[in-house]
């Protein structure tokens, strides 16, 4: 929500198309993430996990109801960007927007496996996942990491409210529904997964397409949730789950 209400008035005051203004967007929600860390998530990680997740949805309830009062429940969208139009692919129609936003998101995707899978720093990352004691026995600091992590990933959500601001509406619970469909993808591909949450991501995209075209486009939430609970009935950890 905030990427995306950032990039909005970035294009509405300073005129800068919100695929420009994607990656400055990415660096002030770093910022966000890093504060958000300092000063709730790194005070709350000695107690339960529930009390940090606890935490981080009465903040996105907090920052909704701002929205609310700063710039009311109105619907806004941007009537004419960088990438308008469409694109034909194979004799199909596509909207620029979503296609320029999947190729990005292919791009970061791929960035993310490399520096999870290939690097000393995601290295680090999943031994902080795996045991924050043992990690920092080994010389690695698990504040440090955490509060990268809180960086990166609000930068990757930033990046992904600029881009979305292209062909969705703005408004004060667009986070809740993204947010919702994001805490699916990652339950459902397994929590410490990465390759998890992308195919259950690319699944519920799926699904939500075809229940769209062929049932009824009322039904494509319903639909996910549905496959959401099948597939925890029958691997309770997810589909990649290591925890």
């Amino acid at each position: 929500m905030l990427g995306m209400y950032a990039a909005y008035w970035l294009y509405t005051l300073g005129h800068i198309d919100p695929t420009l203004s994607a990656p400055l967007v990415a660096i002030v929600l770093a910022f966000v993430g890093f504060l958000t860390y300092a000063l709730i998530i790194k005070r709350l990680q000695k107690g339960p996990a529930m009390a940090v997740i606890l935490a981080t949805f009465g903040l996105g309830l907090v920052l909704r109801q701002l929205a609310f009062i700063a710039f009311s429940p109105d619907y806004r969208s941007l009537p004419d960007t960088l990438v308008s139009g469409s694109v034909t692919v194979a004799g199909i129609s596509l909207g620029r927007p979503q296609v320029v936003t999947g190729l990005i998101a292919l791009v970061v995707v791929a960035a993310l496996f490399v520096l999870v899978y290939r690097t000393r720093w995601g290295h680090a990352l999943q031994a902080v996942a795996e045991d924050r004691q043992v990690a920092a026995l080994v010389g690695i600091s698990p504040d440090r990491v955490n509060a990268q992590v809180w960086m990166l990933g609000s930068a990757a959500v930033g990046l992904a409210g600029a881009l979305l601001t292209t062909f969705f509406y703005v408004f004060p619970s667009v986070g809740t529904v993204f947010g919702l469909l994001a805490f699916v993808a990652v339950c459902m591909g397994g929590f410490g997964s990465l390759p998890g949450a992308f195919i259950a991501g690319i699944l519920i995209g799926i699904i939500e397409a075809m229940t769209g075209y062929f049932v009824a486009p009322a039904l494509k939430t319903v639909s996910v949730f549905i496959l959401f609970i099948l597939v925890l009935w029958y691997r309770p950890r997810g589909l990649f789950g290591r925890w």
